[in-house]
């Protein structure tokens, strides 16, 4: 929680002094980035054993194309999300605050293996918080 905290912080911050035009989708580098990104982030879950466990009965391939549908829509893409809702894709899982952190941080890793500047990466994280109350808990 404190990461998470620190990060919306931190980028209410920094976003403040920005100079880059456009959206986050843009600023991120658009579509591409956006599957650059969620390709690392499967890969860090492949390798995590906390992680994996919420995914190893998971159809991968629908995964990446939603959460791609879904990042792309919350950084003001023009993709729409056509999956379930966050309530529904996480409900049974009981997902504590400490192993959404767990996820958060692997997520950080995977923008920072697509070079995607910090500044943009806070934007990101800014924009997903929105969907932390849907996952946990559920």
């Amino acid at each position: 929680m404190k990461t998470l905290i620190l990060l919306v912080t931190l980028y209410l911050l920094l976003s403040s002094c920005a100079t880059q035009n456009g959206n986050t989708y843009q600023q991120l580098g658009g579509q591409a980035k956006i599957e650059e990104i969620v390709d690392n982030f499967i890969y860090e879950i492949e390798f995590d054993s906390v992680l994996f466990e919420f995914f190893k009965d998971s159809d991968i391939n629908r995964f990446r194309e939603k959460l791609i549908e879904h990042l792309c829509l919350l950084t003001g893409g023009p993709c729409q999300y056509t999956g379930d809702t966050m309530e529904q894709v996480h409900a049974g899982m009981n997902i504590s605050e400490s192993t959404f952190n767990h996820g958060v941080d692997l997520f950080i890793n995977a923008m920072t293996q697509a070079e995607i500047p910090h500044t943009v990466q806070n934007k990101v994280l800014a924009t997903m918080i929105q969907t932390r109350n849907q996952m946990i808990y559920q």
